[in-house]
């Protein structure tokens, strides 16, 4: 037996490779499993140009084999082996990798991508194990070798028996501690989970012998056990077959076993991609809005792999907020990995990806929007708050993206409808897009500021969620027409103009002593060019509306923002009337009226009455 130390940068790497490199103890699985399908796909290169070397699939594949009683874990390949200096310059020497060498000696190019790059992954086995023994017979050679360790004091090699070619990974599993179960190393459900969730694409067989019970012969009530070697993996991903091959149920069932969500994804996306950089997707869009998707607990996310390995269970940076809802993966060869293969450097592949995916997002959506509007509608319903906070979130940046996405329910349609539909009705003479906010459609159908419009002819928008008023600040314009609230202070219809300004110029005392009354409480008392029916309302003068000041003052960081409110009275109401009659004769009742009409508007608006005493005990003086 020969006994050799790791060189000292290899210590340090080992241990560090133990301590720190990766996040989680189960991925020494997937990198064991990787490297047993190199060497497996190294046979298959060699036999490409090897007339005595024939390759045949069904003969090559990795086994899996617990042992509670020994304690041990094997992992053991029919790949090509490795002499004893490809032990030593491969294992002996942290982080020079046999794979990519050979993978640039060979210039792969054919699909069939060798997974190790960095020659660290074989490490990760001293994160679960005292002692890691590697048995292996290369091809052509007619000696085997066990490589062992206990970790950073060094290795030993020595010449062993071994009938086949191939190598044999012996890791003796750690006893338990207070913080860690090693045990779950050791029980088949775990083991079979974990290759599931990291090796599910690796191309070749991964077996176990696994335990099952069936009926005893003759028997209906009596079952006995029986042990059966089993495939864990499905070898071929979905998203490697062509879509002509796939049905929806087989979208829906892939869907369904890799627990995206327990609803029926409302739509499939399916991408290949061949050009200046090579992927594969599957995205969904789910059905519902998951139960957690507005909480702090919700990771948005898709599955990336490479080359069918799970890199990352979810990696947000392939996703914007906006689109965070979707679900799926993402597989490709030409990515830039870290040394753990656990968290992708932040390079240009991954945000052109990252790019052609929010396009393809956006273009399945308006397909949707075009082609099935229930199912579009139905969508909506779940994430259609995402897409205008979209547009509200990073300044604007993304307005582009999404204004062609969003809809808001149509005072004439009595539906949702886009802003292009809004726009394809507006006639000649219309300069703005007219929106009303409030809490439901219901209370904005009976708010006295829609009247003028309405009467217009023109169609008004419903905004009834906090962020929508938001949202079309950031937005300004579509398609060159500007927004409008019904409560602006202008609302462009210039009908009866110059008889307003008149009307306020006769009453100017009259509104000045209501203002006096409502100091600090409007910025100004004039008379209404909207109002029909009703005898007041409140409007807004400056950027902040009043539905903004409701929303705003409801937010833990409530800053006290105000808009500037204008009490509007209605000249041809019989209110108006009483007015004028009380500032000429009584000036205590004006202010008396004054304070009745402006706590009326406040109720119309939704707004807190500021002293409900003082207005019960108003409503008895008019009563008495």
């Amino acid at each position: 037996m020969e006994k050799k130390e790791f060189q000292a940068e290899s210590k340090r790497l080992l241990e560090m490779m133990i301590n720190s490199i990766y996040s989680q103890k189960e991925v020494f699985l997937r990198e064991l499993i990787s490297n047993a399908s190199d060497a497996i796909d190294k046979i298959y290169y060699k036999a490409l140009t090897d007339e005595q070397l024939t390759f045949e699939k069904d003969s090559y594949y990795i086994k899996v084999v617990p042992d509670k009683e020994s304690r041990t874990l094997k992992i053991i390949d029919t790949g090509i082996g490795m002499t004893k200096e490809e032990l030593e310059n491969n294992l002996g020497v942290i982080a020079k990798s046999g794979s990519l060498a050979f993978k640039t000696e060979n210039e792969i190019k054919d699909g069939h991508d060798i997974i190790g790059q960095f020659g660290v992954g074989f490490y990760a086995a001293f994160m679960v194990a005292d002692v890691v023994t590697v048995i292996s017979k290369a091809h052509g050679s007619d000696e085997a070798y066990k490589w062992e360790s206990e970790g950073a004091d060094g290795y030993s090699i020595e010449t062993v028996r071994k009938d086949s070619i191939g190598t044999e990974i012996i890791l003796k599993i750690k006893e338990n501690t207070e913080d860690d179960n090693y045990d779950e190393y050791l029980e088949q459900y775990s083991i079979q989970t974990i290759i599931k969730k990291y090796s599910d694409f690796i191309r070749y067989p991964i077996k176990m012998e696994m335990s099952s019970s069936r009926p005893k012969e003759g028997s209906e009530n009596e079952f006995e056990e029986f042990v059966e070697e089993q495939t864990i993996n499905s070898m071929v991903p979905i998203w490697r077959k062509n879509k002509n091959e796939l049905t929806n149920e087989d979208y829906d069932a892939f869907y369904m076993e890799k627990r995206y969500g327990f609803d029926k994804p409302l739509k499939h996306i399916h991408v290949s991609v061949d050009g200046t950089i090579r992927y594969n997707a599957i995205l969904y869009i789910p059905e519902k809005i998951p139960f957690d998707y507005y909480s702090k607990e919700f990771e948005k996310g898709l599955e990336l792999y490479s080359n069918g390995v799970l890199i990352m269970n979810k990696c947000a940076d392939l996703l914007p907020d906006y689109f965070g809802f979707v679900k799926g993966m993402v597989d490709s060869e030409d990515l830039s990995l870290n040394i753990s293969r656990e968290i992708l450097q932040h390079d240009r592949q991954l945000k052109l990806i990252a790019k052609n995916i929010s396009k393809k997002i956006k273009s399945e959506l308006q397909s949707l929007l075009k082609n099935d509007r229930a199912k579009y509608d139905e969508f909506y319903k779940s994430f259609g708050r995402q897409l205008k906070f979209g547009i509200y979130n990073d300044f604007g940046s993304n307005k582009e993206m999404l204004q062609d996405l969003i809809m808001f329910y149509s005072s004439k349609e009595k539906k949702m409808v886009t802003l292009d539909e809004y726009i394809s009705r507006m006639t000649e003479e219309q300069k703005y897009i007219y929106y009303a906010s409030g809490d439901s459609i219901e209370r904005i159908d009976k708010l006295p500021q829609t009247e003028m419009v309405a009467d217009k002819g023109y169609e008004i928008l419903y905004f009834t969620e906090d962020i929508d008023e938001f949202a079309i600040k950031m937005l300004m314009t579509y398609k060159e027409k500007e927004f409008k609230s019904v409560s602006s202070g202008d609302l462009g219809i210039e009908a009866d103009e110059n008889e307003k300004e008149d009307q306020n110029e006769e009453h100017q005392d009259l509104f000045a002593a209501m203002k006096d009354t409502l100091a600090g409480k409007v910025k100004d008392v004039r008379a209404s060019k909207r109002l029909k029916s009703h005898p007041v309302c409140l409007s807004a003068d400056g950027e902040v509306t009043i539905e903004m000041e409701k929303v705003l003052n409801m937010m833990p960081d409530n800053q006290n923002v105000k808009a500037d409110k204008v009490l509007e009275i209605n000249m041809n109401h019989d209110v108006f009337k009483s007015l004028k009659e009380a500032f000429e004769q009584d000036k205590v009742k004006l202010s008396l009226y004054t304070n009745l009409l402006y706590n009326q508007a406040l109720l119309i608006e939704g707004l807190p009455i500021h002293d409900p005493v003082e207005f019960t005990n108003d409503i008895c003086k008019v009563m008495v």
